[in-house]
């Protein structure tokens, strides 16, 4: 078999193909790779094909390392018909990569049951099992149910939870305020020391996922006008991911100066980000990421205990290198260390952002 990459420049040609792909993904589409851009990494989109057909499309981030070498890297793609195409795609990756590209990484968008009898693949052809760069581990919920048997799946708390904020008047759903999931998410970061991109690249991300053929959106819920958690979704195709959020604590009184009910804004955001979600037609939701090794002490424990009060189905997102160039090993060694560094530095802890 042999695959072709077809270069485009046409977003809305590229997020076509990417958007109806059965094996796809929201990192993918074209409106990511412009954030991406603002980071100094360069997007090149192809599309894939056999014999004239089209059978895939990816989006390759070019990221510069040192001078003389850089790295090809797919997020969460390549976009497929299947998975049996990634051999030829990684063969005819090697025709289009320049000298200068010394490694190719692939994340193939199809999550595999997080269950000790499920065996992950070690290779596709000359892709080897590797370090991924978006989380391997994750949550993913099913939305083709029934909103009656959502709920059911529901852990007790989180029913009970969204009963309260119900009661108490919270509002969820979408919101174009910016500036209030800014404030949320920086405050979330900074609690949890997890470190943040430049508000450029969410953005941008914001305005140029909506522009092309995807989707990108706010989500917030609201206690008497406040906003107190609340996310940032990117979908394409049937899925969307819940990429950045986080929730504030509310230190408001009443009127006779006492703390206000815990109004479980939380709770309320992730079962309205379901349900909107469902009413636009997506059949994947994905909570994107929990850590790899549970460790209560951390900040990561809590998110994982959120997020599995919605949905206990676990599932993981291999990746795959492919060598292009001699110096490989060396520069993955390199990365690796750097990015231990980069941790320590930022956070005091060596274990990966989710």
């Amino acid at each position: 078999m042999r695959l072709s990459l077809v270069e485009t420049t046409d977003p809305r040609v590229y997020d076509d193909a990417v958007r109806n792909l059965p094996i796809t993904s929201a990192l993918q589409g074209w409106g990511y790779g412009e954030a991406r851009r603002t980071l100094g990494q360069t997007p090149l989109r192809y599309l894939i094909t056999q014999d004239g057909r089209t059978v895939g499309a990816v989006q390759l981030l070019r990221k510069r390392l040192v001078p003389g070498f850089s790295t090809l890297y797919a997020p969460r793609g390549p976009a497929l018909e299947s998975l049996d195409l990634l051999p030829a795609f990684a063969e005819a990756v090697r025709r289009v990569a320049r000298p200068t590209d010394a490694l190719l990484k692939v994340e193939p968008p199809v999550p595999f049951l997080a269950d000790d009898s499920v065996i992950l693949p070690e290779s596709y052809g000359p892709l080897r099992r590797a370090d991924p760069e978006q989380p391997e581990h994750t949550i993913v919920a099913d939305l083709t149910r029934s909103e009656q048997d959502m709920m059911a799946g529901l852990s007790s708390m989180a029913r009970r939870n969204i009963r309260t904020a119900e009661k108490l008047g919270v509002v969820a759903g979408r919101d174009d305020d910016f500036e209030a999931f800014w404030e949320i998410f920086t405050a979330t970061n900074e609690r949890a020391r997890l470190g943040a991109f430049p508000r450029e690249y969410y953005e941008t991300m914001l305005r140029e996922g909506n522009a092309h053929g995807g989707e990108a959106y706010i989500v917030l819920s609201r206690y008497q006008g406040r906003a107190l958690a609340g996310g940032f979704f990117l979908a394409m195709g049937k899925g969307t991911y819940y990429l950045f959020g986080g929730s504030v604590r509310d230190d408001r009184v009443d009127e006779q100066g006492n703390p206000l009910k815990d109004a479980k804004a939380p709770d309320a955001f992730y079962w309205n980000a379901m349900l909107d979600a469902k009413r636009h037609g997506y059949e994947l939701f994905d909570f994107w990421g929990i850590p790899r090794v549970l460790d209560e002490s951390k900040h990561s424990y809590g998110v994982f205990k959120m997020k599995l009060k919605f949905s206990e189905q676990r599932v993981w997102y291999p990746a795959y290198d492919l060598n292009l160039n001699p110096a490989a090993p060396a520069i993955v060694r390199a990365l690796r260390w750097r990015k231990t560094q980069n941790n320590l530095r930022k956070r005091g802890s060596a274990d990966d952002v989710l």
